[in-house]
């Protein structure tokens, strides 16, 4: 008739999404694409493609992702090529191998880690990715103005 505190507990936790849910691409799987999820994500396996997460990516050291990744929090012990975009704190442990441009507020590196291409570190850096391309296109519009309004 009364639900255990822990059933209902487990209920709730199972109705929400939390960002504790973990989406998982396994070793041995192949994916290219775009990847968005509200939640935490794992790669083992490999990404060709773009990746976007509200929460924190791990790439195990199986891991293997080319292209973009942006996301909240990041742990690193396989390899990245492209660009990284993490609001939060981006740590590369000891079999991480990137070759990628970071953007991050924070950064962790253990010994033994390979990083080549360019850091930039400060103030929260996601933007929301609509908010940013629209910025660009205003950017593009006012140097397209101010590029004619030089030739009158």
């Amino acid at each position: 008739m009364f639900k255990s505190t822990n059933q209902r507990d487990m209920a709730k936790t199972n109705e929400t999404h939390s960002p504790e849910q973990l989406n998982r691409i396994v070793a041995g799987t192949k994916i290219e694409g775009v990847i968005v999820s509200d939640n935490n994500i794992r790669i083992d396996g490999t990404v060709k493609g773009t990746i976007t997460a509200k929460g924190r990516l791990v790439v195990g050291p199986t891991g293997k992702i080319e292209g973009e990744v942006i996301c909240e929090n990041a742990d690193i012990e396989g390899a990245l090529t492209g660009t990284i975009t993490v609001n939060g704190i981006l740590s590369l442990k000891s079999t991480a191998r990137l070759e990628c441009d970071i953007t991050t507020k924070k950064l962790a590196i253990e010994p033994g880690a390979v990083f080549s291409g360019k850091c930039v570190m400060g103030g929260g850096v996601v933007k929301d990715m609509k908010q940013s391309m629209e910025d660009q296109g205003r950017q593009r519009v006012q140097d397209s103005s101010h590029a004619q309004s030089k030739e009158r």
